[in-house]
């Protein structure tokens, strides 16, 4: 298309069709003016001329060789959905790891890591990372809030197993976390987590301006309050027992 166009303008745009812009419409029109008075130069303007199709013809051509080599170039290797899953859930299980470690006051600490590092896809925290990739962001940048996703995804599992919401026995193949520590430490687990995800993000993001994060923060609140998580806690309750 662009040959095309090129080839337009030059022929529009040649002195052939702009006689009246050419110096000789300045000449007096009493003045004769006969072409071939210079015989060797209008050879010379002729063959300038006569080569405009055949420029046409070389860009053509190589718009042509260039989408040629353009589709003869290897393609990039196919995306391996599995393996990007397993290596980001690995790396984010050593965040979560470090980020909630064992320490005083021992207890609630136990029952945070019991519930936080006891599995999962870890689907929230690895779509929170392939965002941060796809607009060009590192990945240190989102490690923090990808982190605090999982805490509180973590913390609403804990919430809804308690025995006065769903009351389940088990979640991932183990005991729920109130069938371990109890219901008051349960309740508190929960808490704590969900209190930390936002000291995360706000402490330890890095390369991040404040205003940025701060919106992150209002963004994530907003996520999980009453026109959120917990506005889908209230309707999973309402329709307990409902049948279609």
């Amino acid at each position: 298309m662009a040959s095309v166009n090129l080839c337009s303008w030059v022929q529009s745009y040649s002195i052939f069709n702009q006689a009246s812009r050419s110096k000789y419409s300045l000449l007096p029109r009493s003045l004769p003016f006969n072409p071939l008075m210079n015989l060797s130069s209008s050879t010379s303007k002729t063959r300038d001329f006569a080569s405009i199709p055949s420029i046409c013809s070389v860009i053509t051509k190589g718009d042509a060789v260039k989408e040629e080599e353009e589709e003869q170039q290897p393609q990039n290797p196919s995306f391996d959905f599995k393996t990007y899953m397993v290596q980001k859930a690995t790396m984010i299980n050593q965040a979560l790891d470090s980020a909630v470690s064992l320490r005083e006051p021992v207890k609630i600490h136990e029952a945070m890591r019991y519930s936080l590092l006891a599995g999962g896809k870890r689907v929230r925290p690895v779509l929170c990372l392939a965002a941060c990739e796809l607009v060009g962001g590192q990945e240190s940048m989102a490690m923090p809030a990808a982190c605090a996703v999982e805490m509180i995804h973590t913390m609403s599992l804990i919430h809804d197993d308690l025995p006065c919401m769903d009351n389940d026995d088990l979640r991932r193949g183990k005991p729920t976390n109130h069938k371990v520590f109890g219901e008051d430490i349960a309740v508190l687990a929960g808490d704590a987590l969900l209190a930390f995800a936002f000291e995360h993000v706000a402490v330890s993001t890095v390369g991040v301006t404040p205003g940025r994060i701060v919106t992150a923060i209002g963004e994530l609140a907003k996520s999980i309050g009453a026109e959120g998580l917990v506005a889908g806690q209230v309707v999973d309750i309402n329709s307990e027992g409902l049948t279609d």
